[in-house]
């Protein structure tokens, strides 16, 4: 850990109930303790390492107690299997777990990508101790990979096109084997500067990169952590979700968080994403549907069949509908950025992100 800390930032692990989660937090703070706190979640392939310019520069307002902590099977948290018969109940659970340990009366919980996902199911099943959510470049509601339409219908009964086939498994053994080089176009430096931000728009400090590739590869590989597993379908393109590790977590058949529209305390909610984003996107170049529109992959049976799916309208459908059941929502959009604003764009990042937390507190959830 000392190799990719960056200066002001210390690491802690804390014992929980479920396991020992790492959560990183600015030098000289307590991650314990009453009160409110910010609380970060990384996506797949990453870690709390990709927060930390966020984490110092919020501290450093002086307004708020910020930690980012590490999902399981990733970072310095203990790698346990991930069952994904729950959907990201193991993450979600794990986030309330960390919670209890810690103590604060109240979170703001900040996701992205995948973590928006564990941010939304843990406000589904606490929300009475959420005062505010904030998603970056989020998962849609309905999961990655296999639905259609604004209302995230399902493909084919059995999730195919998502879970753990849809992985490219040329990407998958280079995080096995911790390659750190750039000769590949499937190794993680070459995939973290194509895809998780705009091309050439990471930051120049080289060092900063490694960090981020560093991040990329604390990732645990197999068929109980990423990508998991899978199972043969009879519909294109041939694989369907199985039970166990990272993809199959997001798969329609078990996932789906768009009742946040049902709570009947809803906490405001920003998102904030890139126009540039080629992961989630309603052109995700990781859909299968939509790279065997391009012909990328084989026997695509068409628009008709398996039409692209549309993550960016299908999460705008839902936070409308939580607005106009009594919620609020915020989008915003960076131009040029692609899946992680917050390290492209660090400083609009963070004003937008203070001026969402410093909001005035919704009222919590009478749960009684």
């Amino acid at each position: 850990m000392p190799d990719v800390l960056l200066p002001g930032i210390s690491a802690t692990r804390v014992p929980t109930a479920r396991l020992a989660q790492n959560v990183l937090h600015p030098d000289g703070t307590d991650p314990a303790g009453p009160g409110e706190a910010v609380l970060f979640v990384h996506g797949n392939v990453s870690s709390a390492l990709f927060w930390q310019e966020t984490l110092l520069a919020v501290h450093e307002t002086g307004r708020h107690r910020v930690l980012a902590v590490d999902l399981r099977g990733y970072g310095d948290t203990d790698p346990l299997p991930v069952d994904a018969r729950r959907g990201v109940g193991d993450w979600a659970d794990d986030l309330g777990a960390l919670l209890d340990a810690l103590g604060p009366d109240r979170v703001h919980l900040v996701g992205w990508s995948m973590g928006a996902g564990v941010v939304l199911r843990h406000l589904l099943d606490a929300p009475g101790r959420v005062a505010s959510v904030t998603l970056v470049a989020p998962v849609s509601p309905y999961g990655f990979g296999g639905t259609v339409g604004s209302e995230g219908r399902r493909l084919a009964d059995d999730g195919a096109g998502s879970g753990g086939g849809a992985a490219n498994p040329e990407f998958a053994a280079a995080l096995a084997a911790g390659d750190t080089t750039d000769a590949s176009a499937t190794s993680p430096r070459s995939i973290l500067r194509a895809y998780y931000v705009a091309p050439g728009s990471l930051p120049l400090d080289p060092a900063l990169e490694d960090v981020f590739v560093a991040s990329m590869l604390s990732t645990r590989t197999g068929e109980d952590n990423y990508p998991g597993d899978a199972v043969p379908s009879d519909t294109w393109p041939g694989t369907a979700p199985g039970l166990r590790g990272v993809l199959n977590t997001m798969a329609p058949t078990v996932f789906d968080v768009s009742g946040v529209v049902d709570l009947p305390a809803k906490p405001p909610v920003l998102w904030i994403r890139g126009d540039a984003d080629a992961i989630v996107s309603d052109t995700s170049v990781f859909d299968l549907a939509f790279l065997g529109q391009l012909g990328a992959v084989p026997g695509w049976p068409g628009a008709e069949a398996c039409p692209p799916q549309p993550m960016v309208t299908q999460t705008r459908a839902v936070l409308d509908r939580y607005a106009a059941s009594g919620g609020a929502y915020r989008e915003v959009v960076l131009p040029g950025v692609g899946h992680s604003p917050h390290v492209e764009r660090p400083q609009e990042f963070v004003v937008a992100l203070l001026e969402h937390l410093d909001a005035p507190a919704a009222e919590p959830a009478n749960l009684t």
